[in-house]
């Protein structure tokens, strides 16, 4: 089984950048701080549905306190120690459904300046093996309807996905198992 809290994966995005994929670790709370910073009004809104400028210390707290048994999160990074950037991220938090079968819902959130990259493929690809590991049957996420980016990474994954419209959001469900979509 895969040891989340010590995943790192230096990969190459299509335009040449080197990026490395990681856990969260506890010493990234000002890096998360930084990267929200970054983040442009529109892409806040399509990761929280809502519009902030900061983030509050009890949404920050809960960022950084990852549950090992029940959550994922990974981030994408450029640089190296006080230099490193953070450029992406990627979670999953896991629950069960009737019958003891899991399910994980999975979200993500990329700096506009690096979009169109395949980072959220290359971290829905890492988060989906690790829940599959770990015995989850199904990943779930729920994406505004005119986000057409994020869907394309969600089709783009080639899982066997459903989907389902209501009131301008698109329920996405995403089959680790064969018969879990």
């Amino acid at each position: 089984m895969t040891d989340a809290g010590g995943f790192k994966r230096v990969e190459t995005l299509r335009n040449g950048l080197a990026v490395t994929i990681r856990s969260l670790r506890p010493d990234d709370r000002e890096r998360i701080v930084a990267a929200f910073r970054q983040l442009d009004r529109e892409s806040v809104y399509t990761r929280l549905f809502a519009y902030r400028s900061e983030l509050s210390e009890t949404e920050l707290d809960r960022i950084m306190n990852v549950d090992p048994e029940q959550e994922v999160a990974l981030l994408a990074t450029i640089g190296a120690g006080t230099d490193e950037l953070v450029i992406g991220s990627g979670r999953y938090v896991a629950s069960s459904r009737a019958g003891d079968e899991r399910i994980a819902e999975v979200a993500f959130v990329v700096e506009e300046d690096y979009h169109g990259l395949g980072i959220a493929g290359r971290l829905l690809g890492h988060l989906a093996a690790i829940a599959r590991e770990r015995g989850i049957a199904a990943l779930e996420a729920d994406v505004l309807a005119d986000n057409r980016a994020m869907l394309s990474v969600f089709e783009r994954s080639r899982l066997p996905m459903r989907q389902r419209r209501e009131d301008g959001i698109v329920h996405l469900t995403l089959a680790l198992k064969p018969d879990a979509a």
